[in-house]
């Protein structure tokens, strides 16, 4: 999902409360682990790239979202999750939301993905065309975003402008397509890997018309019906084809809930919308299910991050990661699967943008700087501050001076350490750099 809050499902304390239940995902999370510290980056493009790559965002070039760099995205060098399905034989796809480059050499099908469906940008993009301020071609990159289609080894192709009314629809194009895309795969009996990132929630939250109106409870609650039915339809068709038992399911959110009137999310007890390093902005749903494999009704708030998503991938289905740079993600593969009852991380490093805010050590957040919203100004701290997320899980209370906590520090400042070190090995990829890249001290593979 994209800015799906913390607080917006019923299994993680919103369903009825914001309008509407969501029974199918409620009961995908009764039927595995349902995470409730896993952790994102702060912004759409950085988090994609970071749960593609297993590699801080910060690593790639992909710090930021693209706000003042046309090029943008991820260089051919990375190496992708498509990448390593498709490298064990599965059969790849992604239908939806990109955000990692929209320019020759960046889209998904240039990324390891054998073919998409969706929009290479950002869904506010949508309000473009259908504006009376909007002038195209002011430069080649102020243009309307267009709905776009494309197999590996092909430039994609634009099948419409992605307006308001286009909006609307998308994420039930995104669902069709993923099912027609399983049918075919079964058929074919072809192992799969297919990444569905819908639109919603992000603004503009424009309905399918099936479901406006739907909850009888306003905007959230229709969306979450929406959201909820939809999950369910690609969830029914893995019953329907008789693989249910042997599909690996993730649910999870891309960034934590927008902040801004009139589309603020929810976070449930966390604090803080995304594009802050608050616990609202880092902390999302995240639900996975495979019944052959991972327990059900497993509730876990060990640390996770989306890094970790493709090593663990990669550990359960015999991928192989690369040797030749720095790879951020560990294995939690004996966590998942419930052979352990603890992850195989303690903390990381916490980005906004390109600079460190601080580290996240397990209940605790050692911050030298602090954001509320997004556009509002930042306060830098002259000692890092110290949030004990048990005692105050909205970050409200800082224990500066708090000298029995004081030592919360020392294996918090290892993280950081041991992260910066890393950089004298292979610096970051350079923002907007273009293809050929590959980093002049790149390690053999």
């Amino acid at each position: 999902m994209d800015n799906l809050g913390y607080g917006e499902l019923g299994c993680y304390g919103g369903g009825e409360i914001r309008g509407a239940a969501t029974p199918r995902l409620d009961e995908l999370a009764a039927q595995g682990l349902r995470l409730t510290n896993f952790n994102v980056e702060a912004q759409c493009t950085p988090s994609r790239a970071a749960l593609m790559t297993g590699r801080h965002a910060i690593r790639t070039g992909n710090a930021t979202v693209p706000i003042d760099s046309p090029v943008y995205g991820l260089v051919q060098w990375e190496y992708t999750m498509a990448e390593m399905f498709a490298d064990i034989g599965y059969r790849t796809a992604l239908f939806g939301k990109w955000h990692l480059g929209h320019t020759e050499g960046r889209f998904p099908t240039d990324q390891g993905f054998d073919e998409w469906y969706g929009i290479p940008n950002s869904s506010d993009e949508s309000f473009w065309p259908d504006s009376s301020v909007f002038r195209e071609g002011v430069t080649p990159f102020v243009r309307p975003e267009h709905v776009m289609a494309g197999v590996k080894g092909q430039q994609p192709e634009n099948v419409k402008i992605y307006n308001l009314e286009a909006r609307r629809m998308i994420d039930r194009e995104i669902t069709d397509k993923t099912i027609e895309f399983i049918d075919r795969q079964v058929a074919a009996d072809t192992p799969f890997f297919v990444y569905v990132p819908y639109t919603m929630v992000h603004a503009p939250m424009l309905l399918d018309p099936e479901f406006d109106g739907a909850s009888g409870n306003g905007q959230w609650g229709d969306i979450l019906t929406q959201v909820d039915t939809y999950t369910g339809r690609i969830l029914d068709k893995l019953d329907e084809l008789g693989i249910a038992d042997d599909t690996i399911v993730i649910f999870t959110s891309d960034n934590g809930p927008e902040g801004k009137a009139p589309y603020e999310g929810f976070g449930g007890p966390w604090r803080g919308p995304y594009f802050t390093a608050l616990e609202g902005s880092l902390r999302v749903p995240f639900i996975m299910r495979w019944r052959d494999r991972i327990p059900a009704g497993r509730v876990s708030n060990e640390i996770v991050h989306q890094v970790d998503l493709i090593t663990t991938l990669a550990s359960m289905l015999g991928g192989e990661m690369p040797t030749d740079r720095v790879i951020d993600g560990v294995d939690h593969a004996d966590f998942f699967e419930g052979r352990t009852s603890s992850s195989a991380r303690e903390g990381f490093v916490v980005y906004v943008g390109a600079e460190i805010y601080g580290i996240k050590w397990r209940n605790w957040k050692a911050m030298y700087k602090e954001l509320d919203a997004g556009r509002s100004a930042v306060k830098t701290f002259a000692t890092p501050v110290l949030y004990n997320l048990h005692e105050d899980p909205r970050e409200e209370r800082p224990e500066r001076h708090l000298v029995e906590a004081a030592w919360v520090r020392f294996p918090a400042f290892e993280v950081l350490k041991e992260h910066l070190a890393s950089f004298a090995h292979e610096p970051p990829v350079p923002k907007g750099a273009p293809d050929p890249y590959v980093p002049a001290n790149a390690r053999p593979k």
